[in-house]
């Protein structure tokens, strides 16, 4: 599994795949339940790879 630790380390994947998103827009993600994460431990988030470049992908289908 690829993954991530810290809103920080995702922006930063985003960027290097060409879907840019402000820390703004990350956290109102994650408030709506709408970006795939785990949260194993209470300030810890960690972004699994595979399941944002299948939100990505998503995300560009959409009109």
């Amino acid at each position: 599994m690829r993954k991530v630790h810290g809103i920080k380390n995702l922006i930063a994947y985003l960027e290097f795949v060409d879907f840019p998103l402000t820390e703004e827009q990350v956290n109102d993600l994650l408030l709506k339940k709408e970006l795939p994460h785990l949260r194993p431990l209470k300030h810890l988030i960690v972004f699994n790879l595979d399941h944002i470049d299948w939100w990505i992908s998503q995300q560009r289908l959409k009109p």
